[in-house]
């Protein structure tokens, strides 16, 4: 999905006809404002939308627009690394480059780099848990949260490493904490911590692909019935819950006492950009780290200053003592086996049920699509982001097809090792699903959460999702109405079962829109792009 920042043609001319004290004027100190001219395309994590009144002085001051392409972690890094970005983007700007820096096709690719922001990654607590915990006085270590965790005395929702930095940056500050060596962890370390790690992630009662959606899941559940106490977050969305006025109890924002890892948001010039890229790179780099700007971020987005002198407002901690930065693991391989090791071991399993439209329309090329990105999802994508979104360890997987009626449900338990047989199973049934029939959606749907309810009632420590994919509206069974009837008498721990859809061929956006509403899911658009891509995206939410 593409989204832009742009400054619209009325933007434009609000800003041309406003009194110069509207317009952006340098700090008494500061030097005049370099000048650019254009568009400097930037390939940016969805996290950065709050940058878009800073975006928009950038180009008052500079003459640049900056136009952001909304892209993931995970496929913004093999993009650089495959020397593909630099095609139609000049710069990069994620949360961080370290996991980039270790690619080993991304030596070259990328060019100077300049810090905008930090947000440390911490634990906010609602304020009467973390009272109970005494954490409201106390600086915990983190071997004191996965304590309390593995004993069920708080849960927390977390971003999926594989996905998000944030839930990477939380997973390496985690192992890095407990392992204790003050040094960058190797692969060996990290499997001797698996049993502390796993008392750590059983806390976890809610996870997500991006830290903003699970800001606002964590929200939906305060009245949901099913509340979560906390969050693993940056410190910049702790703190604009707070200011947001949605909570109903406020977070106590909680820094660990033995380190965090630190988002410092690197806007980079990729390798091989043009001339008036580089020119319009430089001014806008200038603008972001004025004293001035650098105030103007923190005070809107609750990001730190990156550059020294900017005086920190009263909402940034620790009330005594400064952060310790914790190590980040030094080679590909180690941070690569670090999100891997979490998937197959050290979280939660998941369990995922995948509600698949057969019917007569899904004939020929999207039947094939579909089993494409079910086969990608199974192991035959073997680049970095289908290795990190792959089918788990322990995972349970449920295939649940439809047309005129559901079909009988397929359900495929991926053991913790040697998953080669059941993942051969997975394929073997995706290349045989067949398609004829009408679309019965809304019956298709009740078999999946009744079927998730039975299985939950067996096995309750699961993350468990369902995934509907239709191309088209209902034509037979119930409709939107009796099902939004059905969910609603549903107990609160299903009700929050969250249902992710896909937008494809001839969907009724609207009603999938609304079934993901309901159940605290998401949207995901396939009608434009891949669907093997939408499928590995929707993964980060599992």
């Amino acid at each position: 999905m593409r989204r832009f920042l742009l400054l619209t043609t009325a933007a434009v001319l609000l800003l041309a006809g406003a009194c110069t004290t509207d317009r952006p004027t340098p700090g008494a100190s500061e030097a005049p404002f370099k000048k650019g001219s254009g568009t400097l395309r930037v390939l940016a994590g969805s996290e950065l939308h709050d940058l878009e009144p800073i975006l928009d002085d950038v180009k008052a001051a500079t003459g640049v627009t900056v136009e952001l392409t909304e892209i993931g972690t995970l496929d913004g890094i093999e993009k650089v690394a495959a020397g593909a970005a630099v095609r139609d983007q000049d710069a990069i700007w994620f949360s961080n480059n370290r996991y980039l820096e270790l690619h080993p096709q991304a030596s070259g690719r990328i060019d100077v780099s300049t810090k905008v922001a930090n947000s440390p990654v911490v634990l906010g607590l609602r304020a009467g848990k973390a009272k109970e915990l005494g954490w409201d006085e106390h600086r915990p270590t983190w071997s004191e949260i996965a304590e309390a965790a593995g004993a069920g005395r708080f849960t927390y929702g977390m971003t999926n490493p594989a996905a998000s930095n944030s839930g990477y940056s939380a997973l390496v500050g985690v192992a890095a904490a407990l392992a204790g060596t003050g040094r960058a962890l190797t692969s060996a370390e990290i499997t001797a911590l698996t049993p502390r790690l796993r008392s750590f992630f059983a806390g976890q009662s809610l996870t997500a692909g991006s830290s903003g959606w699970l800001a606002d899941a964590y929200v939906g559940r305060q009245s949901g019935g099913a509340p979560v106490d906390g969050l693993v977050n940056y410190e910049s969305v702790l703190l604009s819950l707070n200011e947001g006025g949605k909570l109903e109890e406020p977070l106590t924002v909680i820094y660990p006492a033995d380190g965090v890892v630190t988002a410092d948001y690197p806007l980079t010039l990729l390798s091989g950009a043009s001339e008036q890229a580089r020119t319009n790179y430089a001014a806008v780099a200038d603008y972001l780290r004025r004293p001035s700007t650098q105030r103007k971020i923190m005070e809107t987005t609750f990001r730190r200053p990156a550059v020294p002198g900017v005086e920190l407002t009263g909402s940034f901690g620790p009330a005594g003592g400064g952060l310790v930065e914790l190590p980040f693991p030094a080679r590909y391989a180690d941070a690569t086996a670090l999100v891997t090791g979490f998937g197959d071991s050290l979280r939660k399993p998941a369990r995922t049920i995948y509600v698949l439209d057969v019917s007569g329309s899904m004939k020929g090329a999207r039947v094939k699509g579909l089993q494409s990105a079910l086969l990608g999802l199974s192991g035959a994508d073997s680049s970095l982001s289908g290795e990190l979104t792959r089918f788990n360890g322990r995972e349970q997987v449920i295939m649940l097809p439809f047309s005129t009626t559901p079909k009988a449900p397929r359900r495929f338990d991926l053991p913790a090792e040697n998953r080669q047989p059941v993942t051969d199973q997975i394929r073997g049934y995706v290349r045989g699903l067949a398609t004829a029939g009408d679309t019965a959606i809304y019956d298709a749907l009740t078999s999946a959460v009744d079927l998730a309810r039975q299985l939950d009632a067996k096995d309750p420590d699961r993350f468990t999702s369902i995934v509907l994919l239709t191309d088209g509206e209902r034509t037979v069974g119930p409709r939107l109405p009796e099902f939004k009837t059905y969910h609603a008498k549903l107990p609160a721990k299903i009700r929050s079962i969250p249902i992710f859809t896909l937008l494809f061929g001839e969907g009724n956006v609207d009603e999938m829109t609304e079934v993901a509403r309901i159940s605290g899911g998401r949207t995901f658009d396939a009608r434009g792009g891949s669907l093997a891509g939408v499928f590995k995206q929707i993964r980060g939410y599992q």
